[in-house]
């Protein structure tokens, strides 16, 4: 379902999906790549981890950051995008109270999440796909406190599981990672993959919580 959100500069465009025939066990906000390289909330990686999630018994709220597509107002990058996703999880909150509240992205997305869960305790589960611990700074993954995934992909160039070890050897414990084999940042060829794995991971986590 396409609908426009409330944004901290003006409507923020979505889509949300919610599980057919059941109340959602949970819900989750997952953000899109960066802006300035072609990502949105329709990018082909964005829309399967979403699925993935979605098949798992999640409403999941897919959103344009600022400036991108019909959302209201200009690229940031330098932090003000984690204020568009307080706004989309404002939203889920207040349209499913009571209900956990998830956090992820892919690539930029995945750096936006991963950054601001540290400061919402609000958030209790958090997927990050394809963290590019290679192009940015991701040192607040040593001060994420929500049980999570990072979920990488072999041939990344913009960072590789193996480097997220050695660049962060004191991960904390309940952040689970894992690799997807073959495929490169977006995921060629393995998006099917690719959804079935956060699938499962958001299986296993519910299964934990009830």
């Amino acid at each position: 379902m396409s609908l426009t959100i409330p944004g901290p500069v003006g409507p923020l465009e979505a889509k949300l999906a919610r599980p057919e025939g059941t109340e959602p066990r949970a819900v989750a906000v997952f953000c899109h790549p960066h802006p300035l390289y072609g990502g949105t909330m329709n990018t082909t990686a964005v829309f399967r981890s979403a699925r993935g999630l979605e098949e798992a018994g999640l409403a999941v709220l897919r959103f344009n950051f600022r400036g991108v597509g019909k959302s209201a107002g200009t690229h940031d990058g330098k932090g003000a995008e984690e204020l568009d996703l307080k706004a989309a999880l404002d939203w889920m909150a207040a349209e499913f109270p009571g209900k956990e509240l998830w956090a992820g992205g892919f690539s930029f997305g995945s750096r936006t999440a991963g950054s601001y869960v540290t400061q919402d305790a609000r958030v209790a589960r958090l997927l990050l796909v394809a963290l590019p611990v290679r192009a940015f700074d991701c040192s607040f993954v040593r001060r994420v406190r929500q049980p999570g995934l990072i979920l990488m992909a072999e041939n990344d160039e913009y960072g590789t599981l193996r480097e997220l070890r050695e660049k962060f050897p004191d991960l904390p414990p309940q952040l689970e990672t894992d690799e997807i084999d073959g495929t490169d940042h977006y995921f060629v060829k393995r998006t099917q993959e690719l959804q079935a794995r956060v699938r499962r991971w958001a299986l296993e986590s519910l299964s934990r919580t009830t």
